[in-house]
């Protein structure tokens, strides 16, 4: 909730500064909007930070999904990490954009409604009814949504301001900059975005999700309060080893099988809901087309690749693209695959997201805010202010999780925003303009 407070101020932002640029640019990818700026080598870096992010965090994120059904039907998680690509392949390559937001409209009916359907049926089986629930997760401590840290004239107040992302004024602040790097920087969100006919729509669009957003925080924080209060009135019943599984543990063994087969398909709908058609379309963009086609009349290849058809030599771009984006698809697909299977070994799934984030996402918002707020040239500049900003929270983040920089994950985005704008703000002159 804490983050949220912060994620909804940088849909606002995004709908005022971002869309307006992005619309004005006739942007199909949101990097096209840095090659247009700066030039091609920082449009290419944006997207190369956007590939590792985007499989990082989607594969976490199908894995999550993933192991929720493995539990649910005792399957091992591959076959079920498996199938689901194989369908995530098949209906993006036949649907394009399209099947990826009627897809999500189905996603959030299905996600909202399961949760309330959640809520009633626990309620339901709890005794004692409302009461019972403040009493007992009230004195658990369960009901605490805002973690105000300790006072400044405390003495751990410096090292929980840099350690503990928990602490309000932290969340806020860090869930507005994390929001405004994934739904700003991230083609995965912002081509949904870019679909709608005019900016005004666009803006209404990304407007209109803070309110479905705050809805579904609220449902899914109740969800966690009822959980914790129904395994405390039924100590006898078995819980999963890793706590991560409770909620898949419970519909699993406890629900009813038609409230079963509804949180199923919300699984099922989360899991397949992948970010291949983003990760196909700026592939073939921002990388295939400005290297390998080149405009002259038509688009003419340049470099003669054996699986290039005939049709794209006799200028029929468009149908050798869309097979490319298909290709693409399928690639990213088995990457995103093998991803999942090899991240479903760690722990602490949600935080695990959160950390790959925060080591790219500070280069993409830094060069996306300085081509949006500034007037600075650069490319190289940018391309070695990204580079040296990511490996730079690389290395923080090594230290923080060995203990050795008391440093929490979230400051990273923050600091690799700060370290790319002025990186290119100050190189840009010195580096670029020396170049001919």
């Amino acid at each position: 909730l804490q983050f949220f407070i912060g994620s909804a101020a940088a849909r606002l932002v995004i709908g005022s500064l971002f869309i307006p640029t992005f619309y004005k640019f006739k942007c199909t990818t949101i990097y096209q909007f840095l090659g247009a700026r700066f030039g091609f080598l920082t449009q290419v870096t944006g997207t190369f930070f956007f590939f590792v992010t985007r499989l990082l965090g989607s594969g976490v994120r199908l894995m999550a999904a993933c192991l929720a059904m493995s539990v649910l039907f005792g399957w091992h998680i591959v076959p079920v990490i498996v199938l689901f690509m194989l369908v995530g392949i098949l209906y993006i390559s036949l649907g394009g954009i399209k099947a990826v937001i009627w897809t999500n409209v189905v996603q959030a009916l299905v996600f909202i409604g399961g949760g309330v359907a959640t809520l009633v049926f626990l309620f339901m089986n709890i005794e004692g009814g409302f009461s019972a629930v403040w009493q007992v997760a009230g004195e658990a401590g369960k009901l605490k949504v805002m973690n105000w840290g300790p006072s400044f004239s405390e003495a751990g107040f410096w090292k929980a301001l840099f350690r503990d992302p928990n602490i309000v004024w932290l969340a806020v602040l860090n869930g507005f900059f994390i929001s405004l790097a994934a739904f700003g920087t991230d083609q995965d969100f912002m081509q949904r975005l870019l679909t709608v006919e005019t900016r005004q729509d666009s803006q209404k669009s990304i407007a209109m999700t803070i309110p479905i957003g705050f809805s579904v925080v609220v449902i899914h924080l109740c969800i966690g309060v009822l959980l914790f209060v129904f395994y405390a009135q039924n100590p006898g019943l078995p819980l999963p080893e890793k706590l991560d599984k409770i909620f898949p543990h419970f519909i699993g063994h406890v629900m009813p099988a038609f409230l079963k087969g509804v949180m199923l398909s919300a699984i099922v709908l989360a899991s397949i809901d992948s970010p291949l058609a983003s990760l196909s379309a700026s592939f073939v963009t921002d990388i295939y087309r400005p290297v390998f086609l080149k405009e002259g009349n038509c688009f003419q290849p340049f470099i003669r690749l054996p699986w290039l058809s005939h049709e794209a030599r006799s200028c029929d771009v468009e149908k050798h693209c869309l097979y490319v984006s298909r290709i693409g698809i399928v690639v990213f697909g088995v990457i995103l695959a093998v991803i999942a299977y090899l991240t479903s070994f760690m722990d602490k799934i949600l935080w695990l997201a959160f950390k790959v984030w925060s080591v790219t996402f500070g280069s993409l918002l830094g060069v996306f805010l300085l081509g949006l707020l500034t007037q600075k040239k650069g490319n190289w500049a940018n391309f070695w202010a990204m580079t040296g900003s990511a490996a730079a929270m690389s290395v923080l983040l090594a230290l923080s999780e060995l203990k050795i920089v008391p440093i929490g994950w979230s400051w990273l985005v923050i600091i690799g925003t700060v370290l790319t704008f002025a990186g290119g703000y100050v190189l840009g002159p010195i580096i670029d303009e020396s170049k001919p």
